[in-house]
């Protein structure tokens, strides 16, 4: 598969959810970011739990071996653990950088680049 860039993967991730339905009512903001919230709770719920950061669940059975050997005779496979929780955000932001026409890649490039030149700790915040 070739490498594709942030804007190409959110006009691909975009243009699924439209397939499956997402996008049949408008969708706005408030309700993306409350999403993006319950993927990274759920990830904080991999993670309390011990589990891998990618592991597979098939017909409810957790299958914890992450490169899928122990799952080849399923065709179905369901990822599961923190690496995933993470990625289902990142998806519902690109989903919504492609519906919205936001250029991600240059949202991201330019706030770096503020960020390095922000003092260490920036305040002294703890988290």
């Amino acid at each position: 598969m070739e490498k594709q860039g942030l804007n190409e993967l959110a006009a691909a991730v975009h243009e699924n959810a439209v397939a499956h339905g997402w996008w049949e009512q408008e969708r706005e903001l408030p309700e993306i970011l409350m999403l993006c919230v319950s993927e990274l709770a759920e990830a904080l719920e991999e993670y309390r739990a011990g589990k891998p950061n990618i592991y597979y669940n098939v017909e409810g059975e957790e299958i914890l071996y992450a490169d899928g050997k122990a799952c080849e005779k399923y065709e179905r496979r369901k990822p599961e653990g923190v690496a995933v929780e993470l990625a289902d955000c990142m998806i519902r932001i690109l989903d919504y950088c492609g519906r919205a026409g936001i250029d991600i890649e240059e949202a991201i490039r330019i706030k770096h680049e503020y960020n390095k030149t922000r003092p260490y700790r920036h305040g002294g915040k703890k988290c």
